[in-house]
């Protein structure tokens, strides 16, 4: 068997780095995470979880984004095959047993299925959370705009929670959907698309509204804003950044993000 050249990280080495960053007890954090820019892990994926919980502690809650990995969000553009295999066949989103989207970050599915996690009732919007305020997050998801009041985005915010990049790129902040939500800005792109669910055991499939969030939500010629909103807050050293294992992380207030990036929004496209 080979071995890898990657450096070993334990946890004891995350929890160190996790503190020295910032991260606190009773915090509540949204996770976005490259797991393999860590290093290897002693123990394994899991450990990043389980650090960042002793870490913030019973009394703070870990969250993540977490959508579904069956979601039919882009299904008018797949084959027609597809489409109507789907259409037939889909399983209803089911918030105990739905897989999550994995190709954000294997831990996506892990948090999802760790003991006493609560997730959201949203399909593709979906987000899981463990911890004391994991309920207060996940409940009542709104299925209409899904990044706007009332969902856990906005709940990270109103508790002062904060957006920890553990060696994930700037383009990722999933924080900046909310932020566009909000921002008094014309010509917002809006999507429309349907998805399977249950309702009082049988499936059905709902119309759902939304800002776009699979583009920039109004029309752009540059590159990908998210990224450069990132990349200017943390130059403004309104992060703490530092290493996380090998991973170059960044932990971000949450509702200063948010109001950064309405104010950027609104000053390139206000009215």
């Amino acid at each position: 068997m080979m071995k890898s050249k990657r450096p070993l990280i334990t946890k004891s080495r995350l929890v160190k780095d996790l503190k020295r960053i910032g991260l606190r007890s009773g915090q509540v954090v949204m996770l976005h995470a490259s797991v393999k820019s860590i290093g290897w892990i002693v123990g394994g994926p899991d450990v990043v979880i389980a650090s960042i919980l002793d870490v913030i502690k019973p009394s703070g809650t870990l969250m993540m984004y977490i959508s579904w990995e069956n979601s039919t969000y882009e299904l008018v553009k797949w084959p027609k095959k597809k489409q109507q295999a789907y259409r037939e066949e889909c399983p209803a989103f089911n918030p105990d047993t739905s897989r999550a989207y994995q190709e954000w970050s294997i831990l996506t599915e892990r948090l999802r299925s760790w003991p006493g996690a609560c997730r959201s009732d949203h399909p593709d919007a979906s987000f899981a959370a463990v911890g004391k305020r994991a309920r207060w997050i996940t409940k009542d998801h709104p299925l209409q705009y899904g990044y706007g009041p009332g969902t856990p985005l906005d709940k990270l915010c109103r508790a002062d929670g904060k957006v920890l990049m553990l060696g994930a790129p700037l383009t990722t902040i999933t924080l900046v959907h909310h932020a566009e939500h909000l921002a008094d800005i014309p010509g917002k792109r809006i999507v429309r698309y349907k998805q399977p669910v249950l309702r009082k055991g049988k499936r059905i499939w709902v119309d759902i509204e939304e800002f776009d969030t699979e583009e920039e939500v109004v029309k752009w010629d540059g590159d990908d804003y998210i990224g450069m909103m990132g990349r200017e807050f943390v130059k403004l050293g309104r992060a703490s950044s530092g290493k996380i294992g090998k991973a170059q992380s960044h932990l971000l207030g949450a509702r200063a993000m948010r109001d950064f990036a309405m104010r950027w929004l609104e000053k390139r496209f206000g009215r």
